[in-house]
């Protein structure tokens, strides 16, 4: 999903969160001026002035650079349940963004455009990273190209841990440390939740997934072409017994049980929730839509269970894709614009530092942390043309970036994922508000509801 934040990022529905598309669907090469006129996802709504008008200044700047075309930018955040509605409807963009989870059902519903010829004319397609861009393939066909790939990480509030006499420079490391941590500030700072997950819109499968990968276990298993719902396991009962003790026992999870991705990220940035999983994009979100301080944001890894050989760090991104509605003439403005505004900040030094000054200027993060679209090279070469443009204290997400590139990597389930998510939207909430509830009982009612769907699509 989005952190991706997503953010999600990715807004998460795990990440992807609920939203909407603004606007009409482009008309193409328009015999009034001879140019070809494009529609491009721009910020998800609520994201503030200075942001859209940050990118408002790129799209001049591509204008500016290709004269025959004409870029209108829309709000825009992905949201599946509308998404087919949207695309028979021409409200779609030409240029949108669709999570990891989802690329590869929308491509087999033939809902994504095959941009396989213009991407192979980029000087640098050899160069992606097949592990990310397979996300976006259907064998030899390319029908997007990721972008801001992120990895699960522990966002807190240093600020708040000061407050409870924690260290912010050494945050929790297990997860009874978290839990510890998690009572001490509940304690300690009237009316802050210690720790806290998200619970509906799909996101509260995403964030206990993400919880039972970092401890080994599985939500889907798939062996001999054969997959398996595997949410009733040693580990998610584990998983979900943890949380069940942060609520019943320790009262340190506060006391709003209904939160989404954009519910989370605003009542930690109002200082509500000091710690809760996310993707390791998000703040750039949390200083659009919710005013958060980079000085008082931080960022370490999810806390893995070294004694499990499985135990790994949920992965996510989204990708950048073309409407299949869109016009030959509109598909190559449309992945020269993807190419501008996603890419060349990535691997041109010139476009990477206006792109930061341009978020600097409009007081935007810089240095946020995501995972290499290429290799970490790039991303390594990258970080230092920008290094004077940077504004997020790296040090405050050091605990995160030092070791995530060691990280076992561990991809969502790719079978039917957010039926399941939302499936366990419930699971997590039963936990939160039933002292009595039977996780046995709750889990073995998702495996049923969601193997009935995978052995459908049989």
């Amino acid at each position: 999903m989005k952190s991706p934040r997503t953010i999600a990022a990715v807004a998460a529905v795990a990440l992807a969160g609920a939203g909407v598309l603004a606007g009409c669907s482009s008309a193409g090469s328009d015999a009034n001026d001879g140019k070809v006129h494009i529609t491009v996802a721009s910020l998800i709504p609520g994201s503030d002035k200075a942001s859209f008008k940050a990118f408002d200044d790129r799209v001049k700047e591509f204008e500016k650079a290709n004269p025959d075309i004409v870029v209108k930018s829309e709000e825009y955040q992905w949201t599946g349940p509308t998404f087919a509605t949207q695309l028979a409807g021409g409200t779609l963009p030409d240029v949108f963004n669709v999570p990891f989870t989802d690329s590869q059902s929308l491509i087999q519903a033939g809902q994504l455009a095959d941009i396989s010829a213009e991407v192979n004319k980029l000087p640098y397609a050899s160069k992606f990273n097949e592990n990310v861009l397979a996300v976006a393939k259907d064998g030899d066909k390319i029908y997007g190209i990721p972008y801001g790939p992120y990895a699960m990480g522990l966002s807190y509030n240093r600020d708040i841990f000061t407050k409870a006499g924690l260290d912010p420079d050494k945050p929790p490391t297990t997860w009874d440390e978290v839990r510890a941590d998690a009572k001490t500030i509940s304690e300690k700072v009237p009316g802050v939740a210690g720790y806290m997950q998200m619970t509906q819109g799909n996101t509260g499968g995403w964030e206990l997934t993400t919880t039972v990968y970092a401890r080994g276990g599985r939500m889907e298993t798939t062996e001999g072409g054969k997959t398996k719902v595997t949410t009733n396991n040693p580990v998610t009962k584990e998983a979900l017994q943890w949380l069940k003790d942060l609520r019943w026992k320790d009262n340190s999870v506060g006391s709003n049980f209904l939160l989404d991705w954009s519910g989370i990220n605003q009542a930690f940035g109002a200082g509500q929730i000091a710690m809760y999983p996310s993707g390791s994009d998000v703040l750039t979100s949390l200083v659009q839509q919710n005013a958060v301080d980079p000085k008082n944001y931080g960022l370490t890894m999810l806390p893995i269970d070294t004694s499990n050989k499985d135990a790994g760090v949920l992965g996510g991104g989204n990708v950048a894709a073309v409407s299949p509605k869109s016009s030959q003439a509109q598909k190559d403005a449309a992945v020269k614009w993807i190419d501008f505004y996603y890419m060349q900040k990535l691997l041109n030094q010139d476009q990477a530092v206006a792109d930061a000054k341009v978020l600097v200027k409009s007081g935007q993060p810089v240095g946020v942390p995501t995972l290499p679209v290429f290799d970490k090279a790039t991303y390594d070469q990258n970080m230092e043309w920008i290094k004077d443009e940077i504004n997020v204290p790296q040090a405050n997400v050091a605990p995160f970036t030092d070791k995530i590139f060691d990280a076992t990597l561990v991809p969502e389930p790719n079978k039917h994922t957010q039926e399941l998510y939302g499936a366990l939207d419930t699971v997590v909430q039963a936990v939160l508000t039933d002292q009595n509830a039977d996780i046995d009982q709750l889990l073995s009612k998702v495996d049923s509801d969601i193997q009935k769907l995978v052995d459908a699509d049989k």
